[in-house]
C-alpha cells in the first residue's frame, strides 16, 4: 500500500495561504511558517503529519499527496476545515 509523509500550513483564508506560498516560495522555511501561522496542533511540529495512507485525509488533501512531486509546495487547497499548503516530504508506492 502507498504510504506519504507531508507537513501543511492550515489558515481561514486563501488570501493568507497565497501569501504564505509566495514567503516560502521567497525562501522562508515550510516549517517556520506552519509554527507561526497554522491553526492546526500539527503546526507547533512544523506541520508535520507523520506518515499515512491514500484515504486517512480528508478527499482534497489525499489527492493532492498522492499525485504531486515530492518536495513540491501545493495549494491553497480548500477543504472543509480551511485552505491548506502542502508539502509531501516522502512518498513509498
Amino acid at each position: 500500500m502507498a504510504t506519504a509523509r507531508a507537513r501543511h500550513i492550515l489558515v481561514d483564508t486563501e488570501e493568507t495561504a497565497q501569501d504564505l506560498k509566495t514567503r516560502i516560495e521567497g525562501g522562508e522555511k515550510f516549517t517556520d511558517m506552519a509554527r507561526e501561522f497554522s491553526s492546526c496542533p500539527s503546526g507547533k511540529k512544523g506541520g508535520d503529519l507523520g506518515d499515512f495512507g491514500p484515504g486517512q485525509m480528508v478527499k482534497e488533501f489525499d489527492e493532492a499527496v498522492f499525485t504531486s512531486a515530492v518536495g513540491e509546495v501545493l495549494g491553497p487547497i480548500k477543504t472543509q476545515f480551511g485552505y491548506h499548503l502542502i508539502e509531501v516530504t516522502s512518498r513509498a508506492d
